[in-house]
């Protein structure tokens, strides 16, 4: 049986990026069962009780499994640790996040992996990235997951699709990491901080 996961950023009573985790999870629907109806999150959530930063976990198949609420606070990343694996493929959020979890556990000494699928940056084991070159920030063509909140970044603009080779980091002094918790500047390192 699939099993998926939306995890939605509540804040002040307000849900965030409705709109783009609806679409993602209907996308996921349809594309496992054709025939299935639209859902609407905000019918399955109760936001009106958060105001502090609480991820609420919405579990779904061809309906809507559980809703569960957790208080959330962003956890520092201050290293990362370059990851490779030609195989994995996410491009769906399952419920299932073993294979994430088998590549984070490599990270040694940094407080996170960076997975390169191809010669090319992917997401860390949590969120997408993007680089600053000095002009613009560039989010990799090729995600693992193309997570809501980079997808709204994207459509205003704020960030550019580019395919990062692993070798070509030196081309840029920054990463972000962001995804429907952290907000985008939140979490930001030196490039210097992204080791081999």
């Amino acid at each position: 049986m699939y099993r998926f996961i939306e995890t939605l950023c509540i804040e002040k009573g307000e849900l965030k990026n409705v709109e783009y985790h609806n679409r993602r999870m209907n996308e996921t629907r349809r594309f496992f069962w054709g025939d299935s109806p639209l859902l609407d999150v905000r019918n399955f959530v109760n936001p009106e009780e958060y105001e502090e930063r609480t991820r609420c976990r919405l579990v779904y198949g061809y309906g809507i499994e559980s809703v569960e609420y957790f208080p959330y606070t962003v956890r520092p990343v201050s290293s990362l640790k370059l990851i490779h694996d030609e195989t994995i493929d996410y491009r769906f959020k399952w419920a299932d996040r073993s294979v994430l979890d088998h590549l984070f556990v490599q990270r040694e000494q940094a407080d996170d992996v960076l997975i390169v699928r191809n010669g090319l940056l992917t997401d860390t084991s949590i969120a997408n990235i993007a680089l600053w070159n000095g002009r613009e920030w560039h989010t990799p063509s090729f995600p693992l997951l193309n997570g809501t909140h980079r997808q709204r970044l994207l459509n205003e603009g704020l960030v550019t699709e580019y395919p990062i080779k692993a070798g070509r980091l030196a081309d840029y002094t920054h990463i972000r990491l962001f995804n429907a918790m952290i907000e985008f500047g939140e979490l930001e390192l030196s490039v210097k901080n992204v080791l081999e």
